[in-house]
């Protein structure tokens, strides 16, 4: 479904529009949404995205221009997620506060990463699919494991290796 308080841009293709789940987000112009995505309120997505299948952009994160997103990636909002109060009643969304992500601009995020609240992933950066991204990601640097960690570096569109931790 795509809610009436949705803004798309010129040249945004949906493959699969009664199969996707967007509401109260901005898709810029030129980026290409799979199935069963889910966009929620207040997220945004820049020019010339893709967003592969089965995969969740919540509310609080920026995508900036030509960022990749692979299928099943997963984004959190919120550092101490609970059901309920200490009083056992359910929360409410006045209950907690969204912490913003952000994705720079031609970053690429592999299949099933989950990136948790409040990171910045840097510009052309690139994170290894299955990745758990608990800190921020420098611009150009590669990153895999759980929890993720720095294993080598773009440059001019090539890939420099290190060892984990490198």
């Amino acid at each position: 479904m795509i809610a009436s308080n949705v803004t798309l841009h010129d040249g945004v293709v949906i493959h699969h529009p009664e199969l996707v789940n967007l509401y109260g987000c901005i898709v810029e112009a030129g980026t290409r949404i799979g199935t069963f995505v889910e966009i929620q309120k207040k997220a945004a997505v820049g020019k010339n995205c893709k967003i592969s299948s089965h995969s969740f952009i919540c509310e609080g994160v920026t995508l900036e221009d030509g960022v990749f997103i692979g299928h099943g990636v997963m984004f959190t909002n919120d550092l101490f997620p609970r059901a309920v109060n200490t009083d056992g009643g359910l929360q409410s969304e006045s209950d907690w506060v969204v912490v913003p992500t952000l994705v720079k601009r031609r970053a690429s995020i592999g299949s099933n990463a989950t990136i948790l609240a409040g990171v910045t992933i840097g510009e052309a950066a690139q994170v290894g699919a299955g990745a758990v991204v608990t800190r921020d990601v420098p611009d150009y640097a590669i990153v895999a494991g759980v929890p993720a960690r720095v294993i080598g570096r773009v440059k001019d569109n090539e890939i420099e290796t290190c060892s984990v931790g490198g």
